[in-house]
């Protein structure tokens, strides 16, 4: 079993916690984390871009001159993609960039990547982050005391509603549950600070 330094919110250590090594000891997929961002990357987008075609771009009810005696070719509309401020053609509609990637997929990148993060020391877990309210400048010196100044992946339980508020304003700090664990903020992280609890919940959900 693989196993951690386990610090108090003071920066001690108190002792050692043991890690799934299903979880934290695989043998590193980097095409896996490849997909598995890439995915999570196309669902973040918006897919909001459009243009109009010519039954979307105002005027041209009226045909621009008549069908036969001009010597000009039959026009039905000046909103015809051919004329200046015609419609466009083949141009970009919404849609949604989201597909499907195989959950084994994810959760070995997820697995992977906790594991590259483990293997260079990146890996923090506190026994637990206690405080009696909201104080951002108290966490700053929670971080100070683990010797955490990177950009940094907060993993606490639900259960620690103030630790979660004192840490969203901090800057370079992302706060996270265990089910909102993915695979985007565990790689760009360069470090994880994980309460016991939560790596406990992390391990259930991917076990």
């Amino acid at each position: 079993m693989t196993s951690v330094a386990l610090y108090n919110q003071d920066g001690s250590q108190n002792g050692t916690v043991e890690l799934n090594d299903a979880i934290f000891a695989v043998e590193v997929n980097q095409n896996a984390e490849y997909e598995a961002i890439l995915r999570q990357r196309a669902s973040l987008r918006q897919g909001t871009h459009a243009v109009k075609n010519r039954s979307a771009v105002r005027g041209g009810g009226k045909k621009p001159w008549r069908q036969k005696g001009t010597g000009r070719a039959r026009q039905g509309s000046i909103r015809a993609p051919q004329f200046r401020g015609g419609g466009i053609v083949f141009g970009p509609t919404p849609r949604s960039y989201n597909y499907r990637l195989p959950r084994k997929v994810r959760q070995l990148a997820i697995k992977s990547a906790l594991t590259e993060k483990v293997a260079a020391n990146s890996f923090v877990v506190v026994d637990g982050l206690n405080f009696d309210a909201p104080k951002t400048k108290e966490f700053a010196g929670v971080l100070n005391n683990l010797n955490v100044n990177e950009k940094t992946l907060i993993v606490v339980t639900d259960d620690d509603k103030f630790a979660a508020l004192s840490a969203r304003n901090l800057a370079n700090v992302t706060v996270v549950t265990p089910a909102g664990v993915n695979i985007l903020n565990v790689v760009d992280a360069q470090k994880i600070v994980i309460t016991k609890s939560a790596l406990s919940q992390v391990e259930e959900v991917l076990a």
